[in-house]
Order: C-alpha cells, then sequence, then structure tokens
C-alpha cells in the first residue's frame, strides 16, 4: 500500500512529523463486461465476461433469454472481493436450436448490484433425425402393424416422409411403400401397414434432393398357429390329442407338443408335421402322453425362412393322480 511521508521545514533543517497509511481504493460496488458466446450447440452455449469486486464479496450470474426480457438466469457465482477483474463463465443448456438469445452478466455486493451490456449469440441448427419403430412387432400372420416415428431437427414440422420396404430375402432394392406422409407440428408419423405375408425390412426416409434416412426395422411375421384338445383333464400316462392349424399353409413343417418345466424353459414331449388342408391353411394332429399337470402349447417351425416360427396360446392340462 503506498504511504504519503509529511515533511516540514526547520531551523535546522528538515523533520518527518508522521508516518499515515493511504487508502489504495475506495470499495464499491461492482465493474461487469459481458463477454462473447462459445461452445455453441443446438441446446447449449458457454457464455463470460469479467467482474471486479471491487474489494468486496461479490456474486454474480447471467440473465438470458429469447428477447432483452431475457427471462432465465443462470445459477450464482462467487466472484471474491478482490480489485481486479477476474473471469465469470456459465454453461446455459435447454436451448432451442436455429434461435437467437440474449445475454448479460450481471454482479452484485453490498454496495448495488451492476448489469453489463446485453449481448446475443445464435444456436445452430439441428440435423433432422429419426426415431422410428414397428407397433407392433413381432405379429401374427394377418395381423397389422404400423410404422411410426418421429422426425426431429431444425425443419421437422411438416415435412414429407417416405416409407420404403425391402422384402425378404432382402436381395432387392428399396420400393416405395403407399404415399408419402406430412409430419405434424411436433415432426410425428405413422404409417399404417395392411398384413404382411412375409419377413421385411422398413425405413423411412425425407424426400427431396439429400435425403435423411431412419433405421432399418425389421418386421418378425410369425405363423398364426391354433391348438384345442380333446378335454383338459386326463390319467396320468393317457395320450391326449393335440390338434390345430397354421397360417400361411406350412406342407411338411416340424410340429412340437411342449410342456413348460420348473425351470421356466419349454420342453417338447412329442414331435409330428403338418399336413396340407388348403391353400391358405395347413393343419395338424398328434397324441402326446402326458404324465403330469401343467402348462402346455404347440410349437411350429417355419418351412422357409420368409416367415418365423411361432407357437399357439398355452393350454392348462390337469392330470388325475
Amino acid at each position: 500500500m503506498r504511504q504519503i511521508v509529511p515533511i516540514v521545514a526547520t531551523a535546522t533543517g528538515t523533520a518527518i512529523l508522521a508516518l499515515a497509511p493511504a487508502i489504495a481504493h475506495a470499495d464499491g460496488p461492482p465493474a461487469v463486461k459481458t463477454g462473447l458466446a462459445g461452445s455453441l450447440t443446438p441446446q447449449s452455449a458457454s457464455v463470460v465476461g469479467t467482474v471486479n469486486a471491487n474489494g468486496l464479496r461479490t456474486r454474480y450470474f447471467f440473465d438470458y433469454g429469447t428477447s432483452k426480457k431475457y427471462g432465465a438466469r443462470t445459477a450464482r457465482q462467487n466472484a471474491g472481493s478482490g480489485a481486479t477483474p477476474r473471469a465469470a463463465t456459465a454453461g446455459v443448456s435447454g436451448l432451442k436450436s436455429n434461435t437467437t438469445y440474449h445475454y448479460r452478466l450481471v454482479a452484485t455486493n453490498a454496495k448495488g448490484t451492476v448489469r453489463g451490456a446485453n449481448r446475443t449469440f445464435k444456436t445452430p441448427k439441428q440435423p433432422l433425425g429419426f426415431s422410428v419403430a414397428l407397433n407392433p412387432n413381432p405379429f401374427v400372420y394377418g395381423a397389422v402393424t404400423m410404422v411410426v416415428g418421429t422426425l426431429g431437427g431444425t425443419g421437422s414440422a411438416n415435412r414429407a416422409v417416405q416409407l420404403q420396404q425391402q422384402t425378404w430375402p432382402y436381395t432387392g432394392g428399396w420400393v416405395p411403400n403407399g404415399n408419402a406422409l406430412v409430419t405434424d407440428k411436433a415432426g410425428n408419423f405413422g404409417f399404417p401397414l395392411l398384413a404382411l405375408n412375409d419377413n421385411s425390412r422398413f425405413r423411412v426416409v425425407t424426400t427431396g434432393d439429400k435425403p435423411t434416412v431412419s433405421a432399418v426395422l425389421t418386421a418378425d411375421v410369425r405363423l398364426d398357429v391354433s391348438a384345442k384338445t380333446s378335454t383338459r383333464t386326463v390319467n396320468r400316462g393317457s395320450r391326449l390329442r393335440f390338434s390345430g392349424i397354421v397360417r400361411p399353409a406350412q406342407v411338411g413343417t416340424g410340429v412340437g407338443v411342449q410342456r413348460l418345466s420348473s425351470k421356466g424353459t419349454w420342453v417338447t414331449v412329442r414331435g409330428s408335421v403338418t399336413r396340407k388342408d388348403s391353400v391358405n391353411y395347413s393343419r395338424y394332429a398328434t397324441r402326446a402322453r402326458i404324465t403330469r399337470s401343467g402348462t402346455y402349447r404347440v410349437f411350429v417351425k417355419s418351412a422357409q425362412g420368409n416367415l418365423t416360427g411361432h407357437y399357439s396360446p398355452s393350454i392348462k392340462i390337469r392330470v388325475r393322480s
């Protein structure tokens, strides 16, 4: 700290009367300067500035919003109590893409609150991107499913999108399925699919130049298997007749009568094959020896890879002791 030394003249020369400390600075309100924004993403940014606490304990924050009314602020932070400028930084998140934001640095101490100059930054555009799903999937032959999803990113609302399909064995190219649809204000869309005859792949693309392409969805079309028994209660060791139909027709395909074990796995207790019945479905019938009560079902393999094997609804069988 600088000192002022009073000196006076005397008859014999000069003399020092006293030593008194001088005040280096006066405590006062903070001084602030709003700096530039950086690290811009479609949803976040970093804002900076400087704060001079002017000798008093000082805290700071940033106002921000889409206008000079701001409406949001960062958490308060400590700027210390020094007498020189120091860096002030904060991160802001939850922003909208492709949007101009206003911000300013604000600091407060015992002498008052000071607001820095208003500055702006603009978040970049959010690239387009799809979120898609088949609902339901898997599903049995003859049932109806939908390709549903959302197109996100800047310009995703009211955007034309096209469903494309590739049918098993997936050696051909992608072909349009139906007409293009327009997303709603939130970027949502839904393509209804009538009953599929084969396992298929689907994807959704934006129309026009440089299309955005979704992930590929595989529709798992399972055989439609029914099962019935001649009775639900049998004597131990009796042979119980299981029968039913399979759609579409699967001639000579493996059939297995299965029982749910205590370990939660399905154990095959009897095998058979399907036989021809009509062009639309095949039929099976077999007798399985029943030695214990439990849950049973019939599983049918698929003869070709264009469909997926499936099982019937389960049947409760009770064995008389």
